[in-house]
Order: structure tokens, then C-alpha cells, then sequence
């Protein structure tokens, strides 16, 4: 980093606080949407991407303790989610040169961008969420998890805004349970990320200042979950699935 070292870094700060907010609100990690900052910081596109992975972890676990202490996390349910996304996480890493990251990212923009088409109407009808029997549940939930976990690996995100929409619609959880347990998944994915990241390097000055101002914001936003009604809370997620969505269309787009 160079001479405006200062001003990258207030910019850093700035730009993961309010990241972690809008994630805390929603249920999301939005890494996706930290990372350019972080790799235009960092040593090098690999550290960035790990630097980035970290800061979408302390994120993560700041707001899974609000929402743990709000009894907005399914235990058991993440007890099957978050083992297998880390197990789908290393498989999509091992094979993540099977797939032009291009088209990976623009199928998973689309698939995105029809979460927030469904989340949408669930908005509009929130009575009519479509409750699983509990070994359904599992198993939708153990699925989901490793299938978006070897997407995520083979891309380097963790895919909360893939991962939420899909809990509710297959495994038929309410919305503020679903951003608890989604949020909770990915601070336990985003451990694998680290380890995964390790070798290839990881800038802990973007990590203390990034993650430093992600837990103001992740807590504050966690908090905001408890005072929004459940059509808020809904169109809430269809909002940033959007905007989520439509950045990985960028980036497939402007991918070289």
C-alpha cells in the first residue's frame, strides 16, 4: 500500500461496517461484495481473497452471538448444514478449475436473482411458508449445504444469499430463523476458508482494520432483525439478494 495508505484504510473501514450492517440485517456474509476493496489492498489477489474470507468470518460470528442470544439459530438444523458445506467447500475447491469461474458465476448470479424472485413472494403471502417434516428438513438442509458449499468452494465465496432462499424454500424456514442459522453457517464456513486460504497468504492489517469495523456493524444490523415484522424482514433479503445477485452478474461479465 502505498502513499494514501491512511485514506485505503479509513475507506476499508467505511466499506466493511457497512457491509456487515446490511449483512446482519439480512442474513449474509456479502463477501462478495467486500472483495474488490480488499484485493485492490491487498499484497495480492490470493491474500486479498483470504483477507477477505477472515473479515466475512469475524462478521459472521459477531452477528451469530446476537442472533444466537435472540433464539434465531435451529441448532439442529446447522448442526447437518455447516458440516456439509465445509465438506462441499473442500470438494469445490478441489475441482475449481473444472468450470471457467465466468459461467459459474453467472449461474449462481441467476440462481440468486430467483432467491430474491421467491423470497419476494413470500413477502406477499408470509403465511404460506411450506413447513418440512423434520427428517425432510435434515435432509433438504444437508443437501443444500454441500451442494452450495462445492459452488462456494469452486468460486471462493461462501454464498449465504444462495444458501438463506433455499432453507426457506426447501427446508420451509421461517425468515428469522433462517438468517440466524444462515449467518451461523458461515462464520463455521468461513473457518474452512481460512484454512483453506492459509498457504496462499493473508493480510492481517486489512484483517484487523476490516474486521474491527465489521462487528460494530454486524451487531448493530443482528439487532435491527428483532425490530422488523416478517414481510420487512423478507423484503429486506429480496433487497440485497438482488443486489447481491446482479454483482455477480458484473463480475462474470468483467471477468477476464
Amino acid at each position: 500500500m502505498g502513499g494514501l495508505e491512511a485514506f485505503e484504510l479509513i475507506l476499508l473501514a467505511a466499506w466493511s461496517f457497512t457491509v456487515a450492517l446490511v449483512g446482519g440485517v439480512s442474513g449474509f456474509v456479502l463477501g462478495n461484495l467486500r472483495l474488490p476493496v480488499v484485493v485492490a489492498l491487498a499484497s495480492s489477489p490470493a491474500a486479498g481473497a483470504g483477507s477477505n474470507v477472515v473479515i466475512s468470518g469475524i462478521a459472521a460470528f459477531a452477528a451469530s452471538l446476537t442472533h444466537w442470544r435472540a433464539g434465531r439459530i435451529d441448532w439442529r438444523l446447522l448442526s447437518w448444514l455447516a458440516p456439509t458445506s465445509l465438506a462441499g467447500g473442500i470438494v469445490g475447491g478441489m475441482i475449481s478449475g473444472a468450470l471457467p469461474s465466468r459461467m459459474l458465476l453467472l449461474a449462481i448470479g441467476l440462481a440468486v436473482l430467483y432467491g430474491a424472485v421467491e423470497v419476494t413472494r413470500g413477502a406477499a403471502r408470509p403465511e404460506r411458508a411450506k413447513r418440512r417434516s423434520r427428517p425432510r428438513a435434515v435432509a433438504n438442509a444437508a443437501l443444500i449445504g454441500f451442494g452450495i458449499g462445492v459452488l462456494g468452494g469452486m468460486v471462493g465465496l461462501i454464498l449465504g444469499t444462495l444458501r438463506l432462499p433455499a432453507l426457506m424454500r426447501w427446508v420451509g424456514t421461517g425468515a428469522t430463523e433462517a438468517v440466524g442459522t444462515n449467518t451461523a453457517a458461515g462464520a463455521i464456513v468461513a473457518v474452512g476458508g481460512l484454512i483453506g486460504h492459509a498457504t496462499t497468504g493473508i493480510d492481517w492489517a486489512l484483517v484487523a482494520v476490516g474486521g474491527a469495523a465489521s462487528v460494530p456493524g454486524a451487531l448493530l444490523g443482528a439487532r435491527m432483525v428483532g425490530r422488523l415484522s416478517e414481510r420487512q424482514l423478507l423484503r429486506a433479503i429480496a433487497i440485497v439478494c438482488t443486489i447481491a445477485g446482479l454483482s455477480m452478474l458484473v463480475a462474470a461479465i468483467v471477468d477476464g
